[in-house]
């Protein structure tokens, strides 16, 4: 069915100049190690995406905690995750298929922690364990906000993607993530328009609550640094893309390729400090805002 799908809609080929930058692989060779690391509190492995020559030239790489969507696991997100991982991210997704309270997400940060430690890792001081995102899709997206809102560790910026409206999680009330929560860091809210019964791009002004991502981001204290946008033709499972849909069953239309541009320049300008990356973002006249061609609703209060 995504193969038939993806036939059907337009692509989301970049049209800005920075996100067309990030949109290409990085300059990292990257491996892929599954099940590298054991183990998170539910028992369950931890893949790791790294790029293959660690420390080169002294290079300290930020690390990034992954949570997969409801019954996934990362392989399903391998193109998206080395992509990430060829910019200088180490990410660290645990094979939990059911991430929504955060809790797997932190261990894999934790378990991470310990390997380092270890003189014979290929991690041991290579990492900069002071910069660290969470990000996740779907039920995953809601563990990204809970990961950042609940750990003592330093994230410094999460990235839900595809985040349910709250009355998806109501029959598990943990995992409801709740943007009011925030204290710290900084968030970018992503979501698809084709996805409008799980991850509504906005909601009807009587509703009440964080029913769309509108509705999470009007949710973010004031002094949070916040930035939402919605890619125009992508479904909820577009996210999962090889690139394109090929092996993703159902809610993909596109693929993953218009995903990658402008999450891979936030990460690279709240974690690796990139000027030009920052720029796509500011208030109003970011070029985010211009991209019409791919992106709507979107907003922010960088400056």
């Amino acid at each position: 069915m995504g193969a038939v799908l993806s036939a059907c809609c337009p692509s989301n080929t970049p049209t800005g100049t920075i996100e067309k930058d990030f949109s290409v692989a990085g300059p990292w060779a990257v491996t892929y190690t599954p099940s590298m690391l054991c183990c998170d509190s539910e028992n369950k492995a931890i893949d790791v995406f790294y790029p293959t020559l660690l420390g080169q030239n002294g290079f300290s790489h930020p690390v990034l905690t992954w949570g997969n969507g409801s019954f996934g696991t990362p392989d399903r997100y391998r193109y998206f995750l080395e992509h990430l991982a060829s910019w200088g991210f180490v990410v660290v997704a645990t094979r939990d298929e059911m991430t929504g309270s955060g809790k797997t997400m932190l261990d894999a940060l934790d378990q991470l922690r310990i390997d380092e430690r270890r003189p014979a890792s290929v991690f041991h001081n290579k990492l900069a364990l002071n910069r660290l995102g969470s990000l996740g899709h779907s039920q995953g997206a809601g563990g990204a906000l809970n990961a950042l809102i609940d750990s003592t560790q330093p994230i410094l910026t999460v990235i839900p993607i595809e985040l349910p409206a709250h009355a998806w999680c109501l029959a598990n009330l943990p995992t409801c993530a709740d943007a009011s929560k925030l204290r710290s860091g900084s968030v970018f809210f992503v979501d698809g328009s084709a996805d409008v019964v799980i991850s509504p791009p906005v909601q009807d002004p009587s509703v009440p609550g964080q029913e769309s991502i509108a509705g999470y981001y009007a949710a973010v204290p004031a002094g949070i640094d916040k930035l939402k946008g919605t890619l125009l033709r992508a479904d909820h499972n577009d996210i999962q893309g090889r690139p394109g849909c090929t092996g993703v069953p159902v809610a993909c239309c596109v693929g993953v390729n218009g995903y990658l541009g402008y999450i891979t320049a936030w990460l690279m300008d709240r974690l690796q400090g990139d000027v030009a990356a920052h720029a796509a973002f500011l208030q109003g006249s970011g070029e985010m805002f211009s991209e019409t061609t791919n992106w709507e609703y979107v907003g922010s209060n960088i400056h």
